[in-house]
């Protein structure tokens, strides 16, 4: 009677919405954003998913995973990548670059005027790109790789980085200050006229003044801290962490108010709002997006299942399959046709020159190259890694040492191929 009561509760509560699925990535969900009607997802698959109801408009243009997305101006959205660059993209869907990084663009935040966009990179800088036009972004540097930045209405931008600092940078005086020093990396911010909120590596979960005092801590024995999103006209602030759970905070009474299972394998690693605050969009291992009526929340059972094909019983599996699903599955299809996922399909490698799979986006290394691949160049590619057979490729590096596992693989990708095409020809 379990569905009786989940109908039950979720009429009787105030506001409340229904839950939904945004299905359509074919990869992981590494960042959400939400604003009027409409949700945009970042994807493991490159891509920027742009929803109105359960429809997605595409945005394909980054070269690497997509990890941030923000709405801009005007329904603009605003997404950065793997690839190091940050994209404004238009209604029509056309984009323009903002800005590239020296390393992955990890975290966006956009001001209270919606003029400007800030994103944080590995490289340890912060970016800030003026979408007014007709001015060029700048750099803030940072000492050590930043993972989550904000933006106050005070024209101050906040930045935390990788080995511990909360750092505030005053865009008017041309100053800046550290506030927190953590000594674990610090993941996410959160930032409102009279606190901040962090999240970090270590699992803490701290609200503090903007001298750095503390106004509370609601850490729990779960780490890390891999999403924020704070809903002002509700006093709502919601924290993601590495075991799967989503907990709320009043942040007017101070005090935990539902601390939910939200996968039941995996992360959490996006969380948003939805403008009236209530619905919790959240998005992790899985290929599709979660969104829960926040009042009832506690009625429901974990959403995102985490079930990958790579996280299945290494027992079920062979070893050839077992090396695939470790090192090439969260990319690769092995079926025919187009795919959402990040890399081409393998269907039909054997014998396919390299780059040449029609409609996908290939690194100029690999579009034209004159590698064919076969069993030797296969064995090769993981035996040396992409990134010294095959300099510059997207690919990510993934090398596996033992030949006998790379001639399993290659045996299980010919059987796979072989299997693909029988069932085409039916």
């Amino acid at each position: 009677m379990r569905w009786l009561a989940i109908l039950c509760l979720c009429a009787s509560a105030a506001g409340a919405q229904e839950f939904t699925t945004l299905k359509g990535h074919g990869g992981p969900i590494m960042g959400i954003a939400a604003s009027g009607d409409r949700v945009a997802t970042a994807s493991f698959d490159n891509s920027v998913g742009v929803w109105s109801a359960d429809e997605p408009e595409w945005r394909e243009g980054h070269e690497a995973a997509v990890n941030a997305v923000a709405f801009g101006p005007e329904g603009t959205v605003i997404s950065g990548a793997d690839d190091f660059t940050v994209r404004l993209w238009d209604n029509d869907g056309t984009s323009r670059l903002l800005g590239t990084h020296k390393g992955k663009v990890t975290a966006l935040a956009m001001s209270p005027d919606a003029r400007l966009a800030a994103s944080a990179s590995w490289d340890g800088t912060i970016g800030l790109w003026p979408l007014s036009g007709g001015t060029d972004g700048r750099f803030l540097d940072a000492p050590g790789g930043v993972n989550a930045v904000a933006i106050d209405d005070k024209a101050r931008v906040w930045a935390a980085t990788s080995n511990g600092y909360l750092l505030r940078y005053d865009l008017i005086e041309q100053t800046a200050d550290q506030i927190v020093s953590h000594g674990f990396g610090i993941n996410e911010i959160v930032v409102t006229p009279d606190w901040i909120a962090y999240g970090a590596v270590d699992g803490v979960t701290r609200v503090i003044d903007h001298q750095g005092g503390q106004i509370a801590d609601f850490t729990l024995d779960r780490r890390p801290i891999l999403a924020m999103a704070y809903h002002a006209g509700t006093h709502q602030l919601a924290a993601g962490d590495g075991h799967g759970f989503i907990m709320m905070v009043d942040t007017a009474e101070w005090q935990i108010i539902r601390d939910f299972r939200a996968t039941r394998e995996g992360p959490v690693w996006a969380l948003a709002f939805s403008d009236d605050g209530a619905r919790i969009w959240a998005g992790g291992l899985d290929d599709v997006a979660f969104g829960w009526p926040v009042e009832a929340l506690d009625a429901f059972d974990p959403g995102i299942s985490g079930d990958r094909s790579f996280l299945r019983d290494a027992g079920t599996m062979s070893n050839g399959e077992r090396q695939f699903m470790r090192k090439c599955s969260i990319c690769h299809a092995l079926e025919p046709g187009p795919s959402r996922k990040a890399g081409p399909t393998l269907h039909g490698v054997f014998g396919r020159r390299a780059g040449t799979v029609p409609g996908y986006i290939y690194s100029d290394t690999l579009d034209g190259a004159d590698i064919v691949w076969t069993d030797d160049t296969i064995d090769a590619l993981f035996d040396q890694g992409p990134d010294h057979y095959i300099p510059g490729s997207k690919m990510p590096m993934q090398v596996i040492a033992g030949a006998d596992d790379r001639a399993d693989l290659i045996a299980f990708l010919k059987s796979a191929n072989d299997q693909s095409g029988e069932e085409a020809e039916k």
